[in-house]
């Protein structure tokens, strides 16, 4: 019997390589009475120059840009507040998030905040929270990782260690564009580690303890199928464009899949070692990915047998051993891009995996997806396997 669910992602999705070059003729399609747009982003892309024939185009098509590029990664509150006073002050009308996971998922909560004065950010952490509407909001990415672009998740930090999540239906986005040449020549490292981001949220959408559902699973396996087919190749040739457009695809996928299907304990013993020791998402994601699978294999060894059909699909034998081949390859794979693969590569100390246990647990909200409840005692053991 199939559980009942629900399932809802971006009304439109728009997949072209070259696509932002004439961003600014594709927006006003879409929005043919507005002009004030606000552009979401942080300081390097801008500086660097990858943005500008979007914005040419942009201006070209009677669109008054305003760019709000001091979004860093785990964005603080202080950001997202500093940017919702800029953008209320040029009065815009639409808000467009262009970069990586931490640009969009500002822009989702600029899109909300900029639309009223009722409700503060403050009152919004949590799940379903938001109660107001917010403006028109369209994501482009220029990562192939988080999936931001198609969740209704939004991310913030608010003190020097603790991250705070916004989960609404609001933050859904309008449209979502996926260029893949905003990818090409992505730094090696960058590219692992949201790619392996993305092989997260599929692994952890299929088998959420909760809302797991045959649309999420459908799609989390073919986003493993691109995304584990395409890293190395995207890792070892910035410029490939067809492995560039399947990561691509696949981490919207995967984002499309764990954003009815929530992600689980490797998220949430992820968030601590970001909070503390400022390791980025995706790599802190693949430090503790293969030992939170093994803790995991008790009790849903079936499903990884499943996904090693997907990523190993020479394993052969029992669901035991497809579910040791499956791990052994996410770590190959996680070794063969040259991304730090131990917490002491990153500067983390032993004494500060208690730390790292205990903050953990805070993390109720993805610890209840977890396909085996996981304790601080757990936690600790997967910190240690993993230092």
């Amino acid at each position: 019997m199939m559980n009942p669910f629900r399932f809802q992602t971006v009304p439109t999705l728009v997949v072209e390589y070259g696509v932002a070059r004439r961003l600014g003729r594709l927006l006003r399609e879409q929005y043919p009475t507005l002009t004030r747009l606000c552009v979401v982003t942080d300081g390097f892309l801008h500086r660097s120059g990858l943005l500008n024939p979007a914005l040419a185009d942009l201006a070209e098509n009677g669109w008054q840009a305003t760019v709000i590029d001091d979004v860093i990664a785990d964005p603080p509150e202080q950001v997202v507040l500093d940017a919702t006073r800029r953008a209320k002050e040029v009065d815009a009308q639409i808000v467009l998030g262009l970069g990586g996971g931490s640009s969009m998922d500002v822009a989702k909560l600029l899109a909300v905040l900029i639309a009223q004065d009722e409700q503060p950010l403050t009152a919004m952490y949590g799940v379903n929270q938001v109660k107001v509407g917010r403006l028109p909001l369209v994501q482009m990415p220029t990562t192939a990782g988080t999936g931001s672009e198609v969740t209704a998740v939004s991310i913030v930090t608010v003190s020097e260690a603790k991250k705070m999540g916004v989960v609404a239906p609001q933050l859904v986005a309008d449209l979502a564009i996926l260029d893949a040449e905003l990818t090409l020549g992505l730094p090696k490292a960058a590219t692992a580690a949201t790619g392996i981001d993305a092989m997260v949220h599929a692994i952890e959408a299929y088998t959420s303890a909760r809302l797991k559902n045959p649309v999420s699973d459908m799609l989390a396996v073919k986003a493993l199928e691109l995304l584990s087919r395409n890293l190395l190749t995207a890792c070892e040739n910035g410029q490939d464009r067809a492995a560039r457009e399947a990561m691509l695809l696949g981490a919207t996928f995967a984002g499309q899949a764990f954003a009815n299907s929530p992600v689980a304990a490797v998220h949430a013993l992820a968030y601590p070692i970001g909070g503390i020791y400022h390791v980025p998402h995706g790599l802190s994601n693949a430090l503790v990915l293969p030992h939170v699978l093994r803790f995991n294999a008790q009790a849903v060894a079936n499903l990884y047998a499943e996904l090693a059909d997907v990523i190993v699909p020479s394993a052969t034998g029992s669901v035991e051993s497809r579910t040791q081949a499956l791990i052994a390859q996410v770590e190959a794979l996680i070794a063969a891009t040259g991304i730090p693969a131990t917490l002491r590569e990153v500067g983390i100390e032993r004494d500060g995996l208690a730390r790292m246990a205990c903050d953990a647990m805070l993390q109720t909200r993805l610890l209840v997806n977890n396909p085996c409840p996981v304790t601080e005692a757990d936690a600790l053991a997967i910190y240690t396997a993993a230092f």
